[in-house]
């Protein structure tokens, strides 16, 4: 093979892994990087951004919607200290994002010279938003670290990986450069006799119910929990990462807000991919109770407490195991009547808070099943983790418990990307939509086809309301300016309008959609009625104090 230098070795390397679409911003030490890009774009697409945290949110929106590994890649020190808040996100939602950081020449790492972009410990900084980092210091290096890097990505418990590439690195020449074939990921599929006592344990339990969490999602396990469930009839609990694991269209898929009284009655809990924070900590579970938690991270089954059977296995791998072991169970008094009536008395207590539920109503009738909403820290995305009908698998994205305000936007463009074909709308507040809106730019350059909804109150709509209603009207930092989001959205070559009804909102919507092209509708609103006392026991927002 001839000469390459560590820019093309790291092109070729991304070939290998099946890579074909790359979130990135050049800099002075990623020239040879991207120059390695340049003989390859026939293969890879690079989709550059306008600020590097979009450039992660971007591969994160795209890792996640589709269950591939997203791909971004920025300069050292203020790229990577950008990127860390989505790349925390990624980590708080088990996502398969793989960064390539740059670095400063490997000479002066950590030396404190004073280079371009230097900042200390950067690789320490990457570790504590990754579960693997390293640095290549050689061109031969990198295609081993690229093979084990994605590998990681497919293994164990999902969350991202980083490495890091100095710019002499990048721009030196190697020969004999071996490349790597992709390894396949090291998945646990679970001890067979513990399968075999929790199927024991589910077959003479009475009233048992699945809680899922988000790594029901990142193993593509949703059609084994389907099948266990409709099995046994048992009601299916999803988390607020777990939304879209069963449609709510079923009887038995349930929220946190009918979910808490399944959950405290149920005589057996199967937790699978899931932290299981609100039952164990917040609810109360029946006393004698028996739990099983299924999770890929060995830390995570015995976290929060001790399970009744704690099984460490890919999620999709042992529920597949159990869909057969349960098989020819007990018959049981059918639950859906019961059930039903949970779900509509859930319903009947979303209703009363308005304008909230026909906004949410409004958005959900306007979006096909299988659109794309991502959700920015906005007063109708709280509602809408427990009010927001979720139809497919993967079609419903937030922040996770890093609650990054900003997020939704460049995710959304990111999970557009990644599925050409589905609709994607990004739903956000005017606080958090500014946090990334010159992604118009990029929205624009791109023609990607994201309709973005932004709820205007001019205000930090939560904080201020918190203000309002714990602090006597003690108001502070919380009421904003902001532009003409039309007439800004225009100035990108965006198509935008402004509504002020869920009417209005609904018909823009659909027209947005069927336009197929890059969007922004602008809702003015008024104060929003607190959501709080149904959101936080109902398990749609992530606690910030212990017990």
């Amino acid at each position: 093979m001839a000469p390459m230098t560590g820019g093309q070795v790291l092109a070729r390397s991304l070939v290998q892994e099946g890579v074909d679409t790359l979130f990135a911003l050049p800099g002075v030490q990623l020239d040879w990087a991207f120059d390695g890009l340049y003989d390859l774009r026939d293969a890879i697409t690079v989709y550059h951004t306008r600020h590097e945290q979009a450039t992660a949110y971007m591969a994160d929106g795209y890792a996640r919607t589709t269950g591939r590994v997203g791909v971004c890649m920025v300069v050292p020190g203020p790229g990577v200290l950008n990127a860390g808040a989505a790349l925390a996100t990624a980590y708080a939602t088990s996502s398969p994002v793989f960064c390539l950081a740059g670095q400063v020449d490997s000479r002066g790492i950590d030396q404190d010279l004073g280079l371009l972009h230097e900042v200390p410990q950067q690789l320490s900084i990457l570790r504590s938003v990754t579960k693997w980092a390293r640095r290549a210091r050689k061109p031969n290096a990198i295609p081993k670290y690229i093979q084990e890097g994605f590998q990681q990505l497919r293994s164990g418990r999902i969350r991202p990986v980083a490495l890091e590439i100095p710019p002499d690195v990048l721009q030196a020449c190697a020969d004999r450069v071996q490349l790597r074939q992709p390894l396949p990921g090291l998945t646990n599929a679970g001890d067979p006799d513990l399968l075999q006592q929790a199927a024991e344990l589910l077959q003479q339990a009475e009233r048992p119910v699945f809680y899922c969490g988000g790594g029901v999602l990142a193993a593509a396990a949703w059609e084994e929990v389907q099948a266990i469930a409709e099995q046994l009839e048992m009601p299916v609990v999803m988390s607020l990462s777990g939304r879209g694991v069963l449609s709510d269209r079923s009887y038995l898929a349930h929220t946190g807000l009918s979910g808490q009284a399944l959950c405290e009655e149920a005589d057996l809990i199967l937790a699978v991919g899931t932290r299981f924070w609100q039952p164990a900590q917040a609810w109360k579970l029946a006393a004698g109770a028996k739990v099983i938690r299924i999770d890929a991270d060995e830390a995570e089954v015995t976290r929060t407490s001790v399970p009744t059977v704690g099984i460490v296995a890919d999620a999709k791998h042992a529920l597949s195991a159990l869909r057969d072991l349960v098989t020819g169970g007990k018959p049981r008094r059918s639950r859906k009547a019961e059930l039903t009536q949970r779900k509509a008395t859930a319903e009947a207590k979303l209703t009363v808070l308005q304008p909230l539920a026909d906004y949410n109503a409004a958005l959900r009738a306007a979006m096909p099943d299988d659109a794309i909403l991502v959700n920015d820290l906005t007063q109708l995305s709280f509602y809408g983790t427990i009010g927001f009908p979720v139809y497919c698998p993967r079609t419903y994205i937030g922040p996770g418990y890093q609650g990054t305000l900003g997020s939704a936007f460049a995710t959304a463009l990111g999970a557009q990307v990644g599925n050409p074909d589905k609709k994607v709308v990004a739903l956000a507040g005017d606080g958090g939509f500014l946090y990334t809106i010159q992604e118009l730019a990029t929205q624009r350059q791109h023609g990607i086809n994201v309709v973005s909804v932004v709820f205007n109150d001019n205000a930090f709509g939560n904080v201020k309301r918190i203000q309002q209603q714990q602090f006597t009207g003690r108001l502070i930092g919380s009421d904003l300016v902001n532009p003409d989001f039309v007439a800004l959205a225009q100035s990108f070559g965006i198509r935008a309008t402004c509504v002020q009804s869920p009417a209005a909102l609904g018909d823009a919507l659909r027209s947005a959609l069927a336009a197929n092209e890059p969007g922004l509708i602008e809702v003015q609103v008024g104060e929003m009625p607190s959501a709080w006392p149904l959101i936080v026991p109902a398990g749609g927002a992530y606690p910030y104090l212990l017990p």
